[in-house]
């Protein structure tokens, strides 16, 4: 095993701490805290290391690979549309021509195609096209679904998407039922374009940009799905987050390039390679984040998806400089605490008197909270989950479960 990574075994005995009469909640980092460190990776930049060793600390016993640029990623776009004659789904052809599969009629730059039920429950859809001075271009009756294909130069704007990152290379596939489902089916290095400065700043250093674009990549790959299903990724966090035209950068798109093809692989398979914001100096095994509400261990190490510690010879965190390196909470007493967790089932306790921290590497993946009424267990992040949400509006939150009721170094 490479030296730093820790395992399972190097976990530190669980934590029991007596509330005092004030309790501030200390922390680092942001996010889930499995995979690579976004801050850390800029961190590393700065410090003169390249794509291929911040990806290496990573994603420990990884290699480099890569699949083929032209691979085809399906984005789900939008979901159970529920369109109306009044409010139809609407979506444009931008910058050049465009035309829809089965229709032998190429439309002009900035036509406006409008769909939506003959009439309420209806699974039948009236699908009209006009210019953008108002001529009726196309009219027809569909109940199935249809395809929007861009031309040369040509994009395609999901007018319906309630984003203003509306606006996509590719094709847009819309299926019609009651509602509309619309994907948005493209090559996986223009759907990086609209990833990779989501994901990452477009201005932080040139070697941290190309992890992300290799580590956003991987990420899509491992999830692809061509012979079965509608669609293989999401364009929000349940995947990665993923913008379209709007969001593309130049500093982005030259990394893009720089890394076409190339992906992390563990053995022969594309690695599932995970990232977050923030480690907070240390990152964590992913089978101590992805626990049952209970705190329960329930998936199984991953060989490449191990904690280390994320630090510079010196000391110091690499991802020092980010916001939420460091983070603490509000002061609260006795009652407060009790107020804030006995507002949740899972765990109120009466007057919390002790607290019990279950860590893995670094971060709480176990909680057990004692009191009068007796006792509970929780999973770090609901522990973390409750907290937030009873605790005074505006006080700061739980930013991570790398937490303590003591600074942590």
């Amino acid at each position: 095993m490479p030296a730093g990574i820790a395992t399972g075994a190097d976990r530190t005995p669980p934590t029991v701490i007596g509330f005092p009469p004030d309790t501030t909640f200390y922390g680092r980092g942001w996010g889930h805290g499995v995979g690579m460190s976004q801050h850390g990776a800029r961190g590393r930049a700065l410090a003169g290391q390249s794509a291929a060793q911040i990806l290496a600390h990573y994603y420990a016993g990884t290699t480099t690979g890569s699949i083929d640029p032209a691979t085809q990623v399906r984005v789900l776009l939008l979901d159970a549309f529920a369109a109306t004659a009044g409010s139809p789904l609407i979506a444009y052809g931008r910058s050049g021509p465009w035309t829809i599969d089965g229709i032998a009629t190429t439309f002009p730059a900035n036509a406006r195609l409008t769909a939506a039920p003959v009439s309420a429950g209806s699974s039948t859809w009236n699908v009209r096209v006009t210019s953008s001075g108002g001529a009726v271009l196309h009219a027809s009756v569909m109940s199935s679904g249809f395809w929007m294909r861009p031309g040369t130069g040509a994009v395609l704007q999901l007018a319906s998407k309630p984003s203003s990152f509306d606006t996509y290379r590719g094709l847009l596939r819309v299926r019609l039922t009651t509602t509309a489902r619309v994907i948005n089916i493209l090559g996986m290095e223009a759907y990086l374009r609209g990833v990779v400065p989501t994901e990452m700043p477009a201005s932080w250093p040139v070697e941290a940009l190309r992890a992300q674009s290799i580590a956003a990549r991987s990420y899509a790959a491992c999830r692809l799905h061509p012979s079965d299903g509608v669609f293989d990724i999401y364009d929000d966090t349940r995947s990665q987050v993923y913008r379209g035209v709007e969001a593309e950068a130049a500093a982005t798109n030259a990394a893009i390039t720089a890394t076409a093809g190339a992906v992390v692989k563990s053995g022969s398979a594309v690695a599932n390679t995970m990232f977050h914001s923030t480690g907070g100096g240390a990152t964590e095994n992913n089978e101590f984040v992805f626990v049952s509400a209970s705190g329960a261990i329930v998936s199984g190490p991953v060989s490449y998806l191990r904690g280390s510690m994320d630090r510079k010879p010196d000391g110091s965190a690499y991802d020092a400089g980010a916001p939420l390196a460091t983070w603490q909470t509000a002061a609260y007493s006795r009652d407060e605490i009790a107020a804030i967790f006995n507002a949740d089932a899972r765990t109120a306790v009466g007057s919390p008197t002790k607290l019990n921290l279950t860590r893995g590497v670094a971060r709480v993946y176990r909680v057990t909270l004692s009191g009068p009424g007796g006792t509970k267990t929780v999973s770090g992040d609901v522990f973390r989950s409750v907290f937030n949400a009873n605790n005074p509006a505006g006080d700061p939150e739980m930013r991570s479960t790398l937490v303590d009721t003591r600074p942590i170094p």
